[in-house]
């Protein structure tokens, strides 16, 4: 991979690691949506087992959205943003950096949540568990690819922060709905979940691909 890209990506690590900003701030709201889902529904033996893929895809949309904008928030400052426009280097770089810091980032936060998640919802997996390994990074891999370009393309305006959530859960709402669908298919083993992983799989390829290629489009056009 090109040293730009490696250098966009430590750079967005140590900086995260330093702060603990964005993992601090998607962990309290997915904890608090996990709590108050679990408190408000009183989830006990199979009907936990099927509200229980919903909530955590939820979980993980709405505590990503503060992330993917801090991730882009942190560039305008010192016109670090203006400084690598100037750069002879690929967009994509940047961008394909940007979403796999952000894929780490809301990863940690999952493998932090699984124990509550557990804990609050008695969860028993019935299906294949191991697929959970293979469903959850697809899910997330379609939002926080989608969140990125959203997240660059909304940067400049003044509502930035109303303005992502309102472009980005339509467009994310198919691979909402596999990644829910898949989840609760594993968790009570009733139906096989390959269909909604196939569709997962199909959608990351293709938005992943139409990001890359637009993405020097609009880094350039801010």
């Amino acid at each position: 991979m090109p040293s730009a890209f490696w250098t966009h990506l430590v750079k967005d690590l140590r900086i995260e690691w330093r702060s603990k900003e964005a993992i601090n701030s998607m962990l309290f709201f997915a904890l608090l949506v996990v709590v108050l889902f679990s408190v408000a529904f009183d989830p006990r033996g199979a009907f936990s087992q099927q509200i229980a893929g919903g909530v955590l895809s939820v979980a993980t949309m709405f505590a990503s959205v503060s992330a993917l904008n801090q991730a882009w928030a942190r560039e305008i400052r010192h016109q670090v943003l203006d400084a690598q426009r100037m750069a002879p280097t690929s967009g994509a770089e940047l961008f394909f950096a940007k979403v796999l810091a952000n894929f780490l980032f809301v990863t940690v936060v999952q493998i932090l949540l699984a124990p509550v998640f557990l804990v609050f919802y008695n969860l028993h997996v019935l299906g294949q568990a191991w697929l959970l390994a293979l469903v959850l990074p697809l899910g997330t891999w379609a939002l926080v690819a989608n969140g990125t370009f959203f997240a660059a393309l909304s940067i400049r305006t003044r509502n930035r922060e109303l303005l992502l959530p309102l472009i980005l859960f339509p467009i994310y709402l198919p691979a909402l709905l596999a990644m829910v669908q898949a989840t609760t298919a594993i968790l009570t083993g009733e139906s096989d979940p390959s269909l909604w992983i196939k569709l997962l799989v199909g959608y990351d390829i293709i938005f992943t691909t139409v990001s890359l290629l637009l993405f020097d489009v609009v880094f350039h056009a801010e």
